[in-house]
């Protein structure tokens, strides 16, 4: 399985470094913009120079999953990117749908990857319990925890319930 993860990550790497340099080198032909709002949309970006931060976001979080080390902290800067891909094909140009979905799904098997820490999967945050000791914050959590366990044998108890 874990050859499958390293594919994936591979596959969706290839597609952001090529079509993220492509923003800044322009060594693929652009077609023309599609007419009507898809067109408007893709003139805004360009006009407003924001398709340059979308270019850096997808080239620095394709880099950080290619690391291998990075994953988690690269697919939160594509995960913006490919939804706002998908959402563009979806609702305003058709055409490019099924590499969009390609795409998503192999950011998704990604995303699956556990990280090397066996009893721990990968993810962005870290273990609550270990963010809750690490901080000194273990004697006010225990005492919110017994405050738990006081409500809930009061709500148990028949005295109080007898009404």
């Amino acid at each position: 399985m874990k050859i499958v993860f390293t594919i994936a990550r591979i596959l969706l790497g290839a597609v952001f470094v090529f079509f993220g340099l492509n923003i800044f080198l322009q060594f693929l032909h652009m077609p023309p913009p599609p007419s009507g709002p898809a067109g408007d949309f893709a003139k805004a970006l360009f006009v407003s120079h924001y398709i340059y931060v979308v270019g850096a976001l997808q080239v620095s979080g394709v880099l950080l999953c290619l690391a291998g080390r990075f994953v988690p902290l690269g697919l939160t800067l594509l995960g913006p990117v490919i939804v706002n891909i998908l959402l563009f094909h979806i609702l305003l140009n058709p055409t490019g749908l099924p590499m969009a979905c390609f795409v998503a799904v192999l950011a998704l098997i990604v995303l699956q990857q556990p990280s090397g820490d066996a009893d721990q999967r990968g993810g962005i945050l870290p273990d609550i319990r270990r963010a809750i000791g690490s901080a000194g914050l273990q004697k006010s959590w225990s005492s919110v925890n017994r405050f738990t366990v006081t409500v809930s044998r009061l709500k148990r108890c028949p005295r109080c319930h007898a009404h």
